[in-house]
């Protein structure tokens, strides 16, 4: 077993002073922003999966617990990346039967969304939920059937900004196996969202669809993108050519 005081000494041997101030600024951390009172030892990501390397599959969950309670980002940072490999290990390989494995998938889905909330900056987000819940939404799970995906419209439907955005870029995982009604769903409820960090989330994920099926992504565009906020529809049109861009660009905004 491998404790998280070791894990975040680990971390700290990596401290830099220059790239922390720079990852406060890069992540607003500053007063009223969205990453307000978030700290940073001042690592490099590399340098934090260097640390999850060695310590993968041998972190318990009450270890995992304590670096998502850390006030340093990259504490929690490494905590859910050791979930995304505990995850990773659970999926079946292709000579497995989809179940095995399907209870402790359940388990770090479950351990992910009570601890949901700890992912409180976007690339805590990004860079774990397709990986994790994304990957647990494929499979069937205990009981054998594969599980609700209505856990994508609760979290979409949060309070909290970083569980919406969860609820929506977890889709990815979806969409890279050809599934999209997810993705379509989520965006639609997230049309009117304030925050420009959903709007980036939703046009991403807009965007991986149209990499997968274009007609897709053209359909929702025709439908929603009157009334879609300016950078949701940038991020999905960003893979269209020129003049398609301009098309919907140019498409009269809706007054509602």
């Amino acid at each position: 077993m491998i404790a998280a005081e070791e894990i975040v000494a680990a971390l700290e041997s990596f401290a830099d002073e220059k790239q922390r101030q720079n990852l406060m600024r890069f992540f607003k951390t500053g007063k009223g922003d969205y990453g307000e009172g978030d700290c940073f030892l001042g690592l490099k990501v590399p340098q934090t999966r260097a640390v999850v390397k060695e310590a993968r599959l041998e972190v318990p969950f009450g270890e995992i617990e304590k670096l998502l309670d850390s006030r340093w980002h990259e504490a929690r940072l490494a905590g859910f990346l050791l979930l995304v490999e505990e995850m990773l290990t659970a999926l079946p390989k292709s000579k497995d039967t989809p179940m095995k494995h399907a209870s402790r998938r359940d388990e770090l889905a479950g351990f992910y969304l009570r601890h949901a909330r700890r992912a409180n900056n976007w690339d805590l987000v990004d860079m774990t939920c397709p990986k994790i819940l994304g990957n647990w939404l494929l499979y069937p799970g205990a009981d054998g059937s594969l599980p609700d995906r209505a856990i994508l419209d609760k979290l979409v439907a949060s309070d909290n900004l970083w569980e919406q955005r969860i609820g929506i870029v977890t889709t990815w995982k979806l969409i890279q196996k050809g599934q999209f009604d997810d993705t379509l769903r989520l965006a639609e409820k997230l049309l009117d969202h304030p925050h420009d960090l959903i709007h980036k989330a939703t046009g991403w994920m807009l965007r991986e669809v149209g990499k997968k099926d274009m007609d897709v992504l053209r359909d929702f565009l025709h439908e929603h993108s009157s009334r879609m906020p300016r950078t949701a529809l940038r991020y999905a049109i960003e893979k269209m050519k020129p003049s398609e861009r301009k098309y919907w660009l140019d498409v009269p905004r809706s007054l509602k």
